[in-house]
C-alpha cells in the first residue's frame, strides 16, 4: 500500500453527458409517448415540475423482525426529504430483513446469507425496472448492508449508503456477587448508582452456555435476556453489524461517521437527512459506486476491518461487492494487508468495550485519521461526500486523552490481523479464523464430529465436550447447508461453559462477530462438495496454526486420499424453494459465496 499523497479527487470515468442527472428517469417520462408513466407518478404524488428532477430512490429495510431495523422508515422519510430539499425527487420503496440472532442456532439460520442476494437482487429490480437515476439504501442487520452495497455496485447509479446504527447498551443491576457469573461488563458502583452489568446479545447466547453449567440460575437467565436489548439498533459490539458499516464508512459509501452513531439520536437523523442532499450531489457530478469502490478503497476497507478488530463475515462480503464492483480480489489480499495493519480498537467480543463507547469518544474519524497519518490508508480515495478521503479527514482531532477503547499505534492490542486466512490438507482453498492472540496462536486437538451445528449445540450443554477437543461442524457450507449458517450458538455455549480457551471449533459454515475463541470457518473446498473436511473422523488430529496460517489433519497423504476416493455425494437438503435455487448457484466461501 502507498504512502498518501495529497492529489484531487478522480475524475468519474463516465464522462458528463445531456441530462447526466436524469440519465435513467428521462427515459421513462420525456416525450409524448410516456404520458402512461407520468400518468400513474401523478398518482403517488408528482407534480408536474418534478417530471424535470432527478428520481431518487429511497430503499428501506425497515421491519418490525428485529429491532436492528425497527426504526429505519423514519430514517428513510428524513433521507426523501433531503433529497427533495436538494431539488431531486424522491421515491420511497422497501426490501426485506432478516434476524440472524432470532434465528441463530435454528433452520431458519440457513435464510441469512440467502437474504443478501434478495436483498441485492431486490434492489436492483425495482431501481432497473423504475429508471430511478440515484439511490440512498438503508441497512440494519448484518447481511443487509452488503446485500444494499452489492446492489449499489451492480446499478453503478450515484448512490449513498446509510447504516441503521448501533444499539445501546443493556443494563442489569444488582450487587457484585449477583452479577459475577452474568457474561458482560460489569460497571462498578458509583454515588448512588448500583453496580450493574452492560449487556447484549451475545451475552444472552453465553448465558444461555452458563446456565447449562449451572453457574447461574433460571431467574438469571430470564433476567439477563430481559435486559440485554433495550430498543433500536444494531448489535452493540464489533460483531458483524458494525463491522460492515466501518467497512462500507472506509470504502466511501456512506458519509463520515455514519458507522459510529447511535440508531435513536440526533446524529442519526442528520445523518440519514444529509444522506438524500449528498446523493443529489453525486447526481451532479456523475460520481458512481465503481468511481468509489476501488482496489484502494476495498483495501482502506480492509485496514479498517483489521484496525477494529472486525468480523470474519467482512472477508465474505468485501469479496461479493468487489465481484459486484468488477474490482479483482482475494482471499490473499487480507493476508497481505494483514500482515501491516494492527488490531487496536479493544471492543467487544474479544475485548472490554462496546461501540457505544466509541461513539461517545468521537467515533471512527479519529482512527481513520491515525491510520491515515501512519500511511496505512490511501487517502486519494473519492468519497459519497465528493471528496477524498483525506480531504474529509482534514483537521479531524484525535480521541481523549486517557480513553481506553482504541490503543495507540505504538500499543497495539495484536501487531498485525486477527483474521488470519489459513491453508492446508483440510482446507486447500482456505478458511478464515478469527484469532485476537488471547486464546493463543496455535491448537492442536482431537477431532469431535457433528454432521450439522444442531447435532454439536446438543453435545455442547449436554457436557460432553472436554478440553483438547477440536469440534468440526460439517455439512453447513454454502450449498451444504444451504446457506452457510453462523455458529455464535455453539461458540457461545463454549464460553458459558467455561471451555473457551480449552476447545477449538472448525467448520465449513460460517461465524457470528459475536463469535470469539479458537475457530475457523469458511472451510474451503465444503463437505457437500467432497472438501477434506468431509472425510475426518473422530480422533483424528487436527492442528491450527496461526503463525504458520496452515490448518492440518493429522493424516497420511494416502489415508486422506484413500478416505476421499470412499466419500459419496449427499443428497441435497433441500430440493425447491429459495434455498434449493441459492444451492445451485452459489459460489464456494473462498469468492465471496456470490450467486452470479
Amino acid at each position: 500500500m502507498a504512502m498518501n499523497k495529497k492529489t484531487k479527487p478522480a475524475a468519474s470515468k463516465r464522462g458528463p453527458t445531456v441530462k447526466a442527472h436524469r440519465q435513467y428517469s428521462a427515459q421513462m417520462v420525456d416525450d409524448m409517448r410516456r404520458a402512461p408513466s407520468r400518468a400513474m407518478l401523478y398518482a403517488v404524488g408528482f407534480e408536474k415540475k418534478d417530471f424535470k428532477k432527478s428520481q431518487i430512490g429511497i430503499a428501506s429495510t425497515a421491519s418490525d423482525v428485529t429491532p436492528c431495523n425497527m426504526h429505519i422508515e423514519e430514517l428513510a422519510d428524513l433521507a426523501a426529504k433531503g433529497a427533495d430539499a436538494a431539488g431531486g425527487k424522491s421515491l420511497r420503496f422497501s426490501t426485506i430483513t432478516i434476524s440472524d440472532g432470532i434465528s441463530m442456532g435454528t433452520e431458519g439460520m440457513k435464510y441469512s446469507l440467502v437474504s443478501r442476494e434478495v436483498i441485492a437482487d431486490s434492489i436492483e429490480t425495482v431501481a432497473g425496472c423504475e429508471n430511478l437515476d440515484g439511490l440512498v439504501a438503508f441497512g440494519g442487520c448484518d447481511k443487509n448492508m452488503p446485500g444494499c452495497v452489492i446492489a449499489l455496485a451492480r446499478l453503478n447509479r450515484p448512490s449513498v449508503f446509510v447504516y441503521g446504527g448501533t444499539i445501546l447498551p443493556g443494563c442489569l443491576t444488582g450487587t457484585p456477587d449477583q452479577l459475577a457469573n452474568i457474561p458482560g461488563k460489569l460497571v462498578p458502583a458509583r454515588g448512588k448508582k448500583a453496580a450493574h452489568k452492560e449487556l447484549d446479545i451475545v451475552s444472552v447466547f453465553e448465558a444461555v452456555g452458563s446456565r447449562a453449567a449451572g453457574r447461574i440460575s433460571a431467574g438469571q437467565l430470564e433476567d439477563v435476556e430481559r435486559c440485554a436489548i433495550p430498543g433500536a439498533g444494531s448489535c452493540g459490539g464489533m460483531y458483524t453489524a458494525n463491522t460492515m458499516a466501518s467497512a462500507i464508512e472506509a470504502m466511501g459509501m456512506s458519509l463520515p461517521n455514519s458507522s459510529a452513531q447511535a440508531a435513536v439520536s440526533p446524529a442519526k437523523r442528520r445523518d440519514s437527512e444529509a444522506a438524500g442532499r449528498a446523493v443529489v450531489n453525486l447526481l451532479r457530478r456523475n460520481i458512481r459506486p465503481r468511481d468509489i469502490i476501488t482496489r484502494r478503497s476495498l483495501e482502506n476497507a480492509i485496514t479498517v476491518v483489521v484496525a477494529m478488530g472486525g468480523s470474519t463475515n467482512a472477508v465474505l462480503h468485501l469479496l461479493a461487492i468487489a465481484h459486484a464492483a468488477q474490482v479483482p480480489l482475494k482471499l490473499d489480499d487480507f493476508t497481505r494487508i494483514g500482515r501491516r495493519v494492527p488490531v487496536l480498537c479493544d471492543l467487544k467480543p474479544s475485548g472490554k468495550h462496546l461501540m457505544m463507547e466509541l461513539v461517545r469518544i468521537g467515533g471512527m474519524l479519529p482512527l481513520m485519521k491515525t491510520l491515515l497519518d501512519a500511511g496505512l490508508l490511501h487517502g486519494d480515495c473519492l468519497t459519497a461526500t465528493g471528496k477524498t478521503l483525506a480531504q474529509n479527514l482534514k483537521g479531524v482531532k484525535p480521541y481523549p486523552k486517557n480513553q481506553t477503547v482504541v490503543r495507540p499505534l505504538d500499543d497495539p492490542i495484536k501487531k498485525d490481523s486477527h483474521l488470519v486466512v489459513l491453508r492446508g490438507n483440510l482446507a486447500p482453498g482456505g478458511g478464515v479464523a478469527k484469532i485476537s492472540g488471547k486464546e493463543g496462536l496455535a491448537f492442536t486437538g482431537r477431532a469431535r464430529v457433528y454432521e450439522s451445528e444442531p447435532q454439536a449445540m446438543n453435545a455442547i450443554l449436554g457436557g460432553k465436550i472436554n478440553k483438547g477437543d477440536v469440534i468440526v461442524i460439517r455439512y453447513e457450507g454454502p450449498r451444504g447447508g444451504p446457506g452457510m449458517r453462523e455458529m455464535l450458538a455453539p461458540t457461545a455455549a463454549i464460553m458459558g461453559r467455561g471451555l473457551g480457551n480449552d476447545v477449538a471449533l472448525i467448520t465449513d459454515g460460517r461465524f457470528s462477530g459475536g463469535t470469539h475463541g479458537f475457530v475457523v470457518g469458511h472451510i474451503t473446498p465444503e463437505a457437500f462438495d467432497g472438501g477434506p473436511i468431509a472425510v475426518v473422523k473422530n480422533g483424528d488430529a487436527i492442528t491450527i496454526d496461526a503463525d504458520k496460517r496452515a490448518i492440518r489433519l493429522g493424516i497420511p497423504k494416502r489415508e486422506l486420499d484413500a478416505r476421499l476416493r470412499k466419500w459419496k455425494p449427499r443428497r441435497p437438503n433441500y430440493t425447491r424453494g429459495v434455498l434449493a435455487k441459492y444451492a445451485k448457484l452459489v459460489q464456494p466461501a473462498s469468492l465471496g459465496a456470490v450467486t452470479d
